[in-house]
């Protein structure tokens, strides 16, 4: 174990003193210099996170997967997703404002985070346990991503963006990350302002969000793993967070409306919207203008739902909170008002290759 400590230290060192501080200086950022111990950490942890997917998660969806595919076709954009959003967009959104953000709001030149409402300040007992401080800022990390999860599917404008999310039908240990970039803004300003208002650091943060990040990862991985009926309702397992993805069920087209914890069920137990016990089924949305998203990369499905985002937000519509289908204009409407199922039905016919009918789904297959 002092090895591997021994070494890890000598490639962090190496890699602040030869990667980032000149990337750094290079860009004229050297404001950031304080911070390259913190950056080249992040980068490090990265690339193990990175690595956890391909050498453990993405060969148990081989070994043991819900869905059996001919071809992974439509994970391969996923890949392309997660790598820009570790290795790009969360790098320049947590250094290039959450930093400034933080130190405006009271934080030092090392990026110690200080917060208008510090917890620290509130219990001083928790500066000298750590440990136990990043527990509480994970919980509070964890609940303000469930109740920004909530919105983003209620306000269709919202919706319109997130919905690219959701067109996955081949949902995969890399399916996480693939967002609309707007969304992902929407989203981590959210976040990262509560954290920078209760006094978490930019390094913490990024912490956070890489802990998250791997939990999702597994969250979204194509296995047959349930963690049981004790631990199963502590943290999210691949069984439970697949329900969040399924498609529209003609028979029960509300069951959908679940499991929006992305790390610990409990916030679903407390708000009603826990589901357990139920057969896999297949993912992916029965909304044709959603689904189109599959047919395109990633510069085309950017576009396609920000053309949604646009349809939405100018219309009053895009305001009414509710579940929505997208009609040709991009406009919003209420799913109260057409069958999902049927208009699916009329307007594709899934790929032979997308997928068999996942094991044990009995109801999901006349989807």
């Amino acid at each position: 174990m002092q090895a591997f400590s021994d070494l890890y230290t000598t490639w962090l060192n190496w890699t602040t003193l030869h990667a980032v501080q000149p990337a750094l200086l290079a860009l004229h950022l050297s404001w950031l210099l304080s911070q390259a111990p913190d950056i080249a950490e992040y980068f490090l942890l990265t690339v193990l996170q990175v690595a956890v997917i391909i050498c453990l998660l993405r060969p148990l969806e081989n070994i043991w997967p819900v869905e059996r595919w001919e071809r992974r076709t439509s994970t391969f954009i996923d890949f392309r997703y997660t790598l820009l959003k570790l290795f790009v967009m969360l790098p320049l959104f947590t250094y290039l404002v959450l930093f400034p953000l933080n130190q405006w709001m009271g934080g030092d030149s090392d990026g110690d985070g200080a917060g208008l409402v510090s917890i620290q300040a509130g219990v001083p007992w928790l500066a000298h346990h750590p440990v136990v401080l990043f527990v509480v800022y994970y919980a509070i990390y964890d609940l303000v991503y469930y109740l920004v999860h909530r919105l983003q599917h209620a306000i269709p404008w919202w919706w319109a963006l997130h919905s690219l999310h959701h067109s996955q039908r081949q949902l995969s240990c890399w399916s996480n990350d693939r967002d609309n970039y707007l969304d992902d803004v929407l989203e981590a300003l959210s976040i990262a302002g509560v954290a920078a208002l209760i006094g978490v650091s930019p390094t913490e943060y990024a912490l956070l969000v890489l802990l998250g990040e791997l939990l999702q990862n597994l969250g979204h991985t194509n296995i047959r793993l349930h963690f049981g009926p004790v631990l199963g309702k502590i943290l999210v397992d691949p069984r439970y967070h697949r329900l969040h993805h399924m498609r529209v069920d003609p028979e029960r087209p509300t069951l959908h409306d679940c499991n929006y914890s992305f790390v610990f069920p409990i916030w679903d137990i407390l708000f009603g919207t826990a589901l357990f016990g139920e057969a896999a089924r297949p993912t992916g949305v029965c909304d044709p203008m959603v689904d189109a998203d599959n047919q395109y990369g990633i510069v085309g499905q950017q576009l396609s739902s920000l053309r949604r985002f646009w349809g939405a937000i100018t219309c009053r519509a895009g305001w009414m909170p509710g579940d929505v289908a997208f009609d040709e204009r991009y406009r919003p409407i209420s799913t109260r008002h057409i069958d999902l199922h049927e208009m699916d039905m009329r307007h594709r016919e899934l790929p032979a290759h997308t997928a068999t009918a996942p094991q044990g789904a009995t109801e999901a297959r006349a989807l």
